[in-house]
């Protein structure tokens, strides 16, 4: 196990409230988020800096959450303005589908993203899946050259599809589902895709395939992994956050972003993240801790082994 505390990762992205019903349960009102997702899984392998908003229904146990992992909380902004972000959604049978019944945007709609000056050197940035005009702005207030990786969504690649683009030159890497690689490269081959992204900008891109694994595209090669076998997914919420924070966080863990780095850090990716589906809300992700994510990490070598 590598125990080593890394370098910090600077976390932006939001803080909410959710409400999940599936085919066979309903959430009721729990914490979620982008940066909470991503926070959470970075700090198991690396201290991490939170930047977000939260409102006036954001109670203290709720911190507490946040504050019982290596998360700084300085650039966690309170509003008292109003309520925290809030969204709810519907997973169809087998989590095939995914319907959005409401979304509150609450004091999210004015969250300008304002660093404290010590983030401004963190070394490695995560930009979690906000609109793109403020994953702008964060990098505009950073100083030096960090390591910088951001997620997107298919709602960004229809309405800031502009602001996207010109993100993505920023980007050493960037972090998207195979349907999002078809959206922004009209390249129905993920493999066809993935090159063409390094093309628009970031030197690394990982495809996300669900169920099936995903791809690592980089200069020194491709390198594509299976998915973790969870046999029961309760809730599929935050998983693509928690991937991409265990990935970030495990590269700033070892403060190295080679080719075998990246590889290492797809694996702790895929065993957070299989984590995070077994519960609603970041429930199974806290109570697993380090221990059970090292444990998925080792069956996962184990399974990708042909010795």
């Amino acid at each position: 196990m590598h125990t080593k505390p890394g370098q910090p990762v600077l976390v932006v992205g939001s803080v909410a409230f959710d409400q999940i019903t599936t085919p066979t349960a309903e959430s009721g009102r729990v914490l979620g988020g982008s940066a909470t997702y991503a926070s959470i899984a970075a700090s198991y392998l690396a201290p991490v800096n939170l930047v977000g908003v939260v409102g006036n229904d954001f109670g203290e146990s709720h911190f507490n959450r946040l504050r019982a992992h290596p998360i700084d909380l300085e650039g966690l902004q309170t509003d008292p303005s109003g309520p925290t972000f809030f969204w709810s959604g519907i997973y169809g049978e087998n989590f095939a589908t995914r319907e959005t019944t409401d979304t509150q945007l609450n004091v999210f709609e004015h969250f300008n993203p304002t660093l404290p000056e010590p983030y401004r050197g963190t070394p490695y940035v995560l930009l979690g899946n906000i609109h793109p005009e403020l994953q702008h702005r964060v990098l505009d207030q950073i100083n030096g050259k960090p390591f910088v990786a951001a997620d997107t969504m298919n709602l960004w690649i229809d309405i800031s599809l502009d602001e996207l683009n010109r993100l993505l030159p920023r980007l050493d890497l960037f972090v998207l589902n195979d349907d999002e690689s078809k959206m922004l490269t009209d390249e129905s081959n993920v493999i066809l895709a993935g090159k063409r992204l390094m093309g628009m900008g970031p030197d690394i891109v990982v495809i996300k395939k669900g169920e099936h694994g995903s791809i690592l595209f980089h200069k020194d090669g491709l390198f594509s992994f299976p998915a973790y076998p969870v046999t029961q997914v309760k809730d599929p919420t935050g998983a693509g956050d928690s991937y991409l924070g265990a990935l970030v966080g495990s590269l700033a863990s070892r403060d190295s972003i080679n080719f075998p780095a990246l590889k290492r850090a797809i694996v702790y990716a895929t065993a957070t993240a299989s984590l995070t589906v077994e519960s609603f809300s970041c429930d199974r992700l806290e109570q697993a801790g380090r221990e059970a994510i090292e444990g998925r990490y080792q069956e996962l070598l184990q399974l990708a082994s042909v010795n």
